[in-house]
């Protein structure tokens, strides 16, 4: 209707804004020597390598929008690679950043050591690469810094020892702490670790076999919600992560190619099918609907059971939060990067909901570096402690807090449906493709016939 294509065409200028504002949190909150990039702010906090890995996928973005320059940008990313690479590895519990190549998933900002006793994760060892290998195919100037720049990406990826981290082979476990080794679970299909198993596939020097992807693809959901047929993953960001990376448009392997459609196919689906729920809406949240919508990990506003429309509905802060038909983890909470990272998925859609929650809500969840990262506009007690945020009477609750893997595909993705800048540079990064092809994907860009 005309109404709502209004907010849609008014999308330019409030890209760039939203853009150029995210882009800050990266290139401004870095610490000032390591480089490492906090995990949430302006709560103090550890530095996150999966922020560290959407930080690196943020400076081409901001030297092709003209925010920094070229040289600064290469500064900015070689001074981040060389002090990944010379960080300690080892499986001693203090003293080290890594071990086999894995980095742990928190660092403190001013060491780069591991932070407390958190895990070895392979899944933001992955979204860190990911950067890395951007980076790599970005920087590809007969010059000395970019050459540098490309030769630590390669250093870093070919020193991680992927089947070492396969305890239940062929599948990849999810971590490893010092002090018990292997976490039990595993990682298995459909979630963010896509990128983990074609990273691994992909490795020039320790690569798992084609089975690992056989393995992780076995328990793909086949699932309907809300009107749509999809790959389940109840929380968004796991239909985002990989694709801030990888265009899997008019590419599929074997299990796509049995459904009739692709991963990027499945990403709008996803959005879609959370969008209708929003719209009607079944459990009576305050302010869900077209406007309003994106159900995913993020900050809560509380721990706590209170009641609403008669009934006691649980609350939480941060968690895992999604919905869909193979679970529903939900309190009314919506993030901001669940809509807007679905941006090249379903614009038609995603425009005019970023454009009415910048209307609608802004005085309270935007600000220097664009969207905070959650509200929910059920929870109005002012007599209840919240954890994060704050709660404006009248209103509901908002956070305060920016995150960087909630920022990095905002930035990245947005980017992405407006020149697909990331995805066309990833398109000629070799240990991409290589990943790809082992994992059976044909067709499309891959430039190879389906079966």
């Amino acid at each position: 209707s005309a109404e709502r294509a209004a907010p849609a065409a008014a999308g330019g200028a409030l890209l760039d804004d939203l853009q150029q504002r995210t882009f800050g949190y990266f290139w401004d909150l870095a610490h000032p020597r390591t480089l490492l990039v906090p995990d949430r702010w302006p709560t103090r906090s550890f530095s996150s390598v999966a922020a560290v890995g959407f930080g690196l996928t943020a400076v081409p973005i901001g030297v092709e929008r003209g925010w920094v320059s070229r040289a600064e940008g290469r500064a900015r990313v070689l001074g981040t690679l060389r002090f990944l690479w010379r960080l300690p590895q080892g499986p001693e519990p203090a003293g080290t950043a890594g071990y086999r190549g894995f980095f742990y998933h928190f660092l403190e900002p001013a060491t780069g050591m591991r932070f407390e006793r958190v895990e070895l994760s392979t899944v933001d060892t992955a979204l860190l690469l990911a950067g890395a290998l951007f980076c790599q195919s970005y920087f590809d100037r007969d010059q000395a810094e970019e050459a540098e720049i490309r030769d630590l990406a390669e250093r870093l990826y070919r020193r991680v020892e992927w089947p070492w981290a396969q305890d239940t082979a062929p599948l990849i476990s999810m971590g490893w702490h010092p002090e018990t080794g292997f976490i039990e679970t595993d990682w298995r299909g459909y979630s963010e670790a896509m990128l983990v198993y074609l990273l691994a596939l992909g490795s020039p020097t320790h690569p798992v076999g084609p089975e690992a992807w056989e393995a992780w693809t076995s328990s793909y959901e086949f699932l309907e919600f809300h009107g749509y047929r999809y790959l389940a993953f109840a929380p968004l960001f796991g239909h985002h992560y990989s694709h801030v990376w990888i265009d899997f448009r008019g590419i599929r392997d074997a299990p796509m190619r049995a459904l009739g459609f692709d991963y990027f196919e499945n990403s709008r689906r996803a959005a879609l099918a959370q969008r209708a729920w929003a719209i009607e809406n079944p459990r009576g949240w305050e302010g869900l609907g077209e406007d309003l919508w994106g159900v995913t990990a993020c900050d809560g506003p509380a721990d706590v059971e209170l009641p609403v429309r008669g009934e006691p509905r649980r609350f939480w802060t941060y968690a895992g939060r999604g919905v869909g038909a193979d679970a529903t983890i939900d309190d009314g909470t919506v993030a901001p990067t669940g809509a807007v990272a679905s941006l090249p998925f379903a614009p038609e859609a995603v425009l005019p909901t970023i454009a009415a929650m910048r209307a609608r809500w802004g005085a309270h969840l935007w600000g220097e570096y664009g969207f905070l990262d959650a509200l929910n506009p059920t929870f109005r007690w002012t007599d209840v402690p919240v954890r994060h945020g704050r709660v404006v009477p009248g209103v509901g609750w908002f956070d305060t807090d920016y995150l960087g893997i909630d920022q990095g595909p905002i930035l990245a993705l947005v980017e992405n449906h407006r020149s697909e800048l990331v995805w066309r540079v990833m398109r000629r990064n070799p240990h991409l493709r290589r990943g790809l092809e082992r994992a059976g994907f044909t067709g499309g860009w891959l430039g190879s016939a389906p079966d």
